[in-house]
C-alpha cells in the first residue's frame, strides 16, 4: 500500500507500486477505439506510463499535453495515458486538444491492472480513481524509473522522467 494525499488529506492505494528493476506487469487496457491496449504489444520500445485520476482535471490534462509534447518526441517511446475515464472521453479529450502522440488507455474494466500495478485509491475524494504515478519500462520490460507522486494534486517529476528516456543525466 502507497500512502498518497489529496489536498493534504492522507489516501491509500489498493498495494505497492513496482519498484525500478522490476519487470512491468504485463496488461490489458481499453484504447480509444475500444481495441485492447496490452504492454507486450510494445516491447522493444521504451513505453511510458502516465498514470492519473481523470482528464478531467487541470494536472491530469497538463500531464498527457506535456508527454504528447517531450516523451512521444522521442525515437522508440510510446506514451500510454492511463485513468479510470471512459474511452470515449480519452478519445474526445486528445481530438479535441490535437493530441497525436499519446495513446489513451482507460483501466474502466481492467481491475488487474490496478491489482498488479497497486494504483486504485482505495478511500479519500477520490476513491476508485488511480492515483497520480509515472513508470518508465525499458525495452526490455524492466521498470526502470518510478514517480509515485505524493501530493495528487501535483505534476509528476517532467524532468526526471525525460533524463531517464533521453539518457541525459
Amino acid at each position: 500500500m502507497e500512502t498518497v494525499y489529496f489536498n493534504g488529506q492522507p489516501c491509500h492505494t489498493s498495494g505497492t507500486v513496482p519498484a525500478v528493476g522490476q519487470t512491468a506487469p504485463d496488461f490489458v487496457l481499453t484504447g480509444a477505439d475500444l481495441s485492447p491496449v496490452k504492454l507486450e504489444n510494445y516491447k522493444g520500445k521504451k513505453v511510458v506510463l502516465n498514470i492519473f485520476p481523470s482528464l478531467d482535471t487541470a494536472v491530469c490534462a497538463r500531464s498527457v499535453r506535456k508527454f504528447n509534447e517531450d516523451a512521444s518526441q522521442l525515437d522508440d517511446t510510446v506514451v500510454l495515458c492511463i485513468s479510470m475515464d471512459l474511452p470515449f472521453a480519452m478519445a474526445r479529450f486528445c481530438t479535441l486538444e490535437g493530441l497525436k502522440d499519446v495513446t489513451p488507455a482507460s483501466a474502466f474494466r481492467s481491475p488487474e491492472f490496478s491489482k498488479e500495478y497497486g494504483v486504485q485509491l482505495v478511500d479519500g475524494p477520490l476513491k476508485g480513481l488511480l492515483t497520480r504515478v509515472v513508470l518508465i519500462v525499458d525495452k526490455d520490460g524492466k521498470i526502470i524509473f518510478r514517480d509515485v507522486v505524493e501530493e495528487i494534486t501535483h505534476d509528476p517529476d517532467y524532468d526526471g522522467a525525460m533524463r531517464v528516456l533521453t539518457g541525459k543525466f
